[in-house]
């Protein structure tokens, strides 16, 4: 028999089971009450917002490269021209994984094959490891591998690879390939090969388009030269898209919209002028997908071919100077270096040939080097004695009709004589006014003048003894012409020359400055040097573009969008009186009666001619030798061209090699240029 005890117990687990059956099910009920309230929620209150999230749309814009603008002479023939190539080109979707490029990459090698050149140990390695497989079992082979971030495990696991790795010559193709591919940016367009792409590879691509997602036959350019590899030298190069952007200015070209894979102007007029040789790119919308796949491309903008540019050079003119000049400089032999020659317009600036040869004094061999004429600074010699003139005559040293000094040795304390050529030995003590002594190129008289300048009272065998500020005095006067400082021309890489040391034990160089026998000028200065005198006192910016021009329908020259205007870097402010006192001596120099007037056989010229002759003494590998250099303009009344000569190392016997060659500049540039020369193109 049970005790009531016992009873009572039985009945409270009974009542107790139900209790806790009902609170369980109670949970049960308001859990499903939220969940229905939740989808409820989604469904009926946000049910849209999340279907427009599932056929959600991105939109973003894909861009290409456009032919790029020609370059012209300025006889409309084209200098610099675009050739086309057939290309196989890329553009990256979004979100691409590494592996599905690999395997496009490896489909795609199959029928086309790149240059595996440049491709290096770490490509070979991120493609190696771009197959999931070799990459799962490289990092597992990694000691505590589970101990690195994803990162930091990708970097051991490609110098683990970039040891051992040995990819077949398809595995290498299919590397270069991929490697291609990954450099792209999302919607990015790249060339996988931009030329010689063959027929075959056309067809086979062509036929398996679909299967390489994001692959496309397409059209590159690379720059071509109808008229000769000669003035690639002035236009410059242009990067590859395969090598991009230039390492040293690529932030600075991303900033101004550049994409790493674009083509730029790497040097000379290509980058002086590459904003507008450049074009503006096409634009395709694309939309992309929530599953970023790409639903739509529309191309919105076609791009625009970039501006062409029109030359002041005449390229039948600018290969006879060249060849004259090569000519003049093979003939030479010797311990001859080179040859430059400036043609310019004195009233624009224009500059009509720039010609230039570097001579190999161990071999004789004779390359082109047109930028000489820019870049080589060279020991001119007298040429600069008119702005020797005008400083003296502007410095109030002499003037217009006081300025007779007589040519005689000039002997200073611990020194060897400086004489004019004329009167090395001082028998030919002469009286000379500043035009005359340009005439005859009396090294004395500058000498004089640069003493004075200094304040310098000169007595035979007496110490110098003039302040080094004398240097600057000259050189400022120097400068206004353009001597010894960067002329403007629209060419980058400019030297402004080579200016000596100006200290007090230097102090004696000072009367060499005087002459052009210290400091060295390129042959661009002494053209802009002697346009300045031609042209009344302007110093006026060379340059080789004269107009910018559009491309019509038909791929010709289209619209004019600008010219080129005279850029005026500053003004020579001597008197009117005082320009007579340099340009009379410099026609003295051709046609005046004096017997020691240096530039006598240019009479022949027609029209007449004025210029200033040059002859430094200089020493070439051990040897002595003579720069022979011209600064000359023509005609003589209202100049319309200027041609200046330079042609450094000759053998001390040469007399008349910058004559020779300026003779027959004037010659070509009055039949191709204007056609008005009674001289032939032939004259000695």
């Amino acid at each position: 028999m049970k005790s009531k005890k016992g009873t009572t117990k039985n009945r409270e687990k009974k009542s107790e089971l139900p209790f806790r059956l009902n609170l369980i099910f109670g949970i049960v009920v308001v859990l499903l009450i939220m969940l229905i309230a939740r989808l409820a929620y989604l469904q009926i209150f946000n049910g849209s917002k999340y279907v427009a999230d599932v056929e959600r749309t991105d939109t973003t814009t894909e861009t290409s490269n456009v032919q790029r603008g020609m370059i012209y002479d300025s006889t409309g023939k084209v200098l610099v021209g675009n050739e086309s190539h057939q290309a196989i080109q890329y553009t990256k979707g979004v979100n691409v994984l590494s592996s599905t490029l690999r395997k496009t990459a490896d489909h795609l090698g199959k029928y086309l094959t790149v240059s595996t050149s440049t491709l290096s140990t770490q490509d070979q390695a991120d493609y190696y490891l771009a197959n999931t497989k070799n990459l799962t079992k490289v990092e597992n082979s990694i000691k505590n591998h589970s101990e690195y971030g994803s990162k930091a495990l990708y970097s051991l696991a490609v110098k683990k690879v970039t040891k051992t790795v040995d990819l077949s010559k398809s595995e290498r193709n299919a590397a270069q390939i991929f490697s291609l591919m990954s450099g792209a940016y999302e919607l990015s367009t790249v060339y996988l090969k931009e030329s010689d792409v063959s027929n075959k590879e056309i067809a086979e691509i062509g036929e398996h388009l679909s299967e390489f997602p994001g692959v496309k036959v397409g059209t590159s350019w690379s720059r071509d030269y109808p008229e000769g590899n000669s003035i690639k030298s002035i236009a410059g190069t242009v990067s590859s898209a395969k090598s991009g952007l230039p390492s040293d200015e690529v932030n600075i070209l991303l900033a101004q919209g550049y994409s790493r894979n674009d083509s730029v102007g790497q040097s000379y007029l290509e980058k002086a002028y590459d904003p507008i040789l450049k074009g503006t790119k096409s634009q395709t919308r694309v939309e992309v997908t929530g599953d970023d796949t790409i639903k739509k491309e529309v191309k919105q903008y076609a791009g625009k071919k970039g501006d062409n540019l029109i030359l002041s050079i005449n390229a039948a003119f600018q290969k006879q100077v060249q060849a004259d000049t090569r000519s003049a400089v093979t003939s030479a032999g010797g311990e001859s270096t080179g040859g430059y020659v400036v043609v310019m317009n004195p009233n624009t600036g224009a500059v009509l040939a720039l010609a230039g040869v570097n001579r190999n004094t161990s071999t004789g061999k004779v390359t082109d080097n047109a930028l000489g004429t820019i870049n080589e600074p060279i020991v001119m010699g007298s040429v600069v004695k008119g702005a020797m003139v005008t400083g003296a005559l502007m410095d109030g040293v002499i003037t217009p009709s006081n300025s007779t000094l007589t040519d005689k040795p000039i002997k200073l304390a611990g020194t060897s004589a400086k004489a004019s050529w004329f009167n090395k030995a001082g028998g030919q003590d002469i009286s000379l006014d500043a035009s005359t002594a340009l005439e005859v190129s009396s090294n004395s008289y500058m000498m004089q003048l640069a003493m004075k300048e200094g304040g310098f009272k000169y007595s035979s065998g007496s110490a110098l003894t003039m302040g080094t500020g004398v240097f600057a005095k000259m050189r400022g006067y120097f400068q206004q012409f353009g001597l010894g400082t960067d002329t403007g021309i629209d060419i980058p890489g400019e030297s402004s020359g080579y200016t000596g040391p100006s200290t007090q034990s230097d102090i004696g160089k000072a009367l060499d400055l005087a002459f052009g026998q210290y400091d060295a000028y390129t042959t661009i200065q002494v053209a802009q040097y002697i346009s300045t005198i031609a042209n009344g006192g302007y110093r006026i910016a060379p340059h080789v573009v004269s107009q910018i021009r559009g491309t019509s329908n038909n791929g010709g020259l289209g619209k004019l969008q600008e010219t080129i205007e005279p850029k005026i870097l500053n003004y020579v402010d001597d008197t009117a009186a005082q320009k007579k006192v340099v340009t009379k001596g410099l026609y003295d120099v051709v046609h005046g009666t004096n017997t020691y007037k240096t530039g006598g056989s240019l009479a022949s010229i027609s029209p007449e001619i004025s210029a200033k002759t040059g002859t430094a003494e200089t020493v070439t590998n051990g040897k002595s030798t003579v720069t022979l250099s011209l600064a000359s303009y023509a005609p003589s009344k209202n100049p319309k061209v200027v041609v200046a000569v330079a042609m450094p190392g000759l053998g001390e016997s040469a007399e008349t090699n910058n004559i020779a060659l300026a003779k027959k500049v004037y010659a070509a540039y009055w039949k191709t240029v204007k056609s008005t020369s009674t001289l032939k193109s032939t004259s000695k």
